[in-house]
């Protein structure tokens, strides 16, 4: 059993193994959308194909569609070159219920895999010619947070689109400029309309879109480099918008386990690719059950109907509420605190953490207690709903191989938006008191601790890769386990609470820095002492 073209067209075992394999002719999908591209996505990850891609199947399955998709990838070229094009674009996604039951599916809608190379005559021609096409409707992305950005932390614009900004649209090098100049082949080809949909998971995702585009259109067109007009085309509405979207569905590293399964089935050929960029990529996904994709439904060029396979369309301040249900209140500041607590106490499963009595109290009383009074019901998916799959399925799944340690990656970003937010909403309430906030504290007490990379027990441990991490280290560095000292304590990390660029807000004018610091303390008396405290306060 190859995971090729030929093996699934021919082989009855795929069926025979409880595969579910495409339904529809994938010669003829495939002719047609490549004549005609609808959908483009850029960023060939996992959560892509266990999605979007995913998707694209069910619409072609049940006759809705018949076209898929082209998947673009323009950070890591080997995904495609060594993952995607030897398995003729297909994958299999493996589904982990909470029941314990698996299943397996072929995914068969990607037309075609795209590499991003400017440099690549070939491929980036391909690419324009995608864009010029009149029956092109949408691009998505899943690029991360970090892929929108025009500046490194220290705010300074990255020297690629420095450069980039200089050169003009004809060979950018940085990922952004070089969708900016497909964009602009749009442009010239005539003012063709199109959606520029940003799915990643991130506050406001098609602002942040919007806004490395209208960068570049500016500094174009002001040098010179680009039509006077494409300013104006980037700004208008109805020719090119920008929607903001809310997604959620965990997909972690493909685990071993999901390998043998596969292995055991008489799969072949399922050893992972680690490529030269330290991507981790195998030909199959592991992923939750549960999904949510809510879209502000501007398409200036159509859509394919995708609330038929459960995408929520609505207005932007409905998928505003959503986002902010999710992100500040009902799953991600749940999950920050298992990662710090996670790693911390020394676990390498989330759901192994919800078997921990203090761990389920803490998580519940920021999310329900905590958080959910701040929360705007969206209407279209109710909060604390939410939150109960969330707490009593989803997180507590134990064939999902989710890590604290995966999850704890950019945690000086995620603060801020998953616990500020919060804290903002209480000091702006006329009902609501800060004072009355313990747990969210006690979580970034847990995160000072976490910086010292040393966990409960007194071992070292390293701790997850974040743009912030030697600098937020820099405040703790001469701080030990034992050390009693409130004075010294405070002084070092006051600084660091009052933050409002991690934080969300200045901790200390919000009144919540003593409250952090002495938490800390608690958290620095010895070996035990996190487990001690966590007891103490999550009663």
């Amino acid at each position: 059993m190859r995971l090729v073209d030929s093996s699934i067209k021919n082989d009855s075992v795929w069926n025979e193994k409880g595969y579910e394999l495409p339904k529809f002719d994938r010669d003829e999908m495939i002719k047609k959308t490549v004549a005609e591209p609808e959908w483009v996505h850029f960023g060939a990850g996992n959560i892509f194909r266990a999605f979007q891609a995913n998707l694209a199947q069910r619409m072609l399955d049940d006759g809705m569609n018949d076209k898929g998709l082209t998947v673009v990838e323009g950070f890591d070229y080997e995904i495609v070159e060594k993952m995607y094009r030897p398995h003729d674009n297909l994958s299999i996604l493996v589904t982990l219920k909470a029941d314990g039951s698996v299943d397996k599916k072929v995914i068969g809608s990607i037309a075609e895999s795209c590499i991003l190379d400017s440099n690549d005559d070939k491929e980036f021609s391909r690419l324009k010619e995608i864009f010029r096409a009149d029956s092109l409707k949408m691009c998505t992305f899943t690029i991360t947070e970090k892929g929108y950005s025009l500046v490194n932390p220290a705010g300074e614009t990255i020297p690629a689109v420095k450069e980039d900004f200089e050169n003009g649209p004809e060979k950018p090098q940085s990922y952004i400029g070089k969708v900016a100049a497909l964009l602009y082949e749009r442009y010239t080809a005539g003012k063709k309309k199109i959606a520029m949909v940003s799915t990643d998971n991130c506050s406001h995702n098609g602002d942040k879109l919007y806004a490395a585009m209208d960068a570049f259109a500016k500094n174009w067109t002001e040098n010179g480099k680009a039509d006077a007009g494409f300013l104006d085309y980037v700004h208008d509405e109805a020719l090119v918008s920008f929607p903001w979207s809310m997604i959620d569905k965990i997909t972690p590293r493909p685990d071993d386990s999901v390998n043998e399964i596969l292995k055991n089935d008489g799969v072949e050929e399922l050893e992972a690719v680690v490529t030269s960029k330290k991507t981790w990529v195998a030909p199959f996904v592991n992923a939750e059950e549960s999904e949510y994709l809510v879209i502000e439904d501007k398409f200036p060029n159509g859509r394919p109907a995708l609330e038929k396979v459960g995408v929520i369309f609505t207005d932007k301040e409905t998928v505003d509420k959503v986002e902010r249900m999710k992100v500040c209140t009902c799953l991600n500041p749940l999950h920050t605190a298992l990662a710090v607590y996670g790693c911390l106490l020394g676990y390498t499963k989330i759901s192994d953490e919800m078997k921990d009595e203090d761990l389920v109290k803490l998580v519940k009383e920021i999310g329900y207690v905590e958080g959910l009074p701040v929360v705007t019901d969206p209407g279209v998916i109710k909060p604390k709903e939410f939150i109960d799959t969330v707490v009593n399925v989803r997180i507590p799944n134990k064939f999902m191989p989710d890590t604290p340690q995966r999850i704890a990656c950019d945690t000086s970003q995620k603060l801020g938006i998953r616990f500020g937010e919060t804290i903002k909403a209480y000091l702006a309430s006329d009902k609501l008191n800060v004072a009355d906030l313990k747990l969210i504290p006690l979580v970034h007490a847990g995160w000072l601790r976490y910086l010292m990379g040393v966990d409960d027990k007194g071992q070292s441990f390293e701790p997850s890769p974040d743009p912030l991490l030697e600098e937020a280290q820099s405040f703790v560095k001469d701080i030990k386990l034992g050390e009693t000292d409130e004075n010294k304590v405070k002084a070092a990390v006051l600084p660091l609470l009052k933050n409002a660029a991690i934080f969300g807000t200045d901790l200390e004018a919000a009144g919540l820095s003593d409250r952090i610091i002495g938490y800390y303390l608690e958290l620095l008396k010895g070996e035990g002492a996190v487990r001690a405290t966590l007891q103490k306060y999550c009663k």
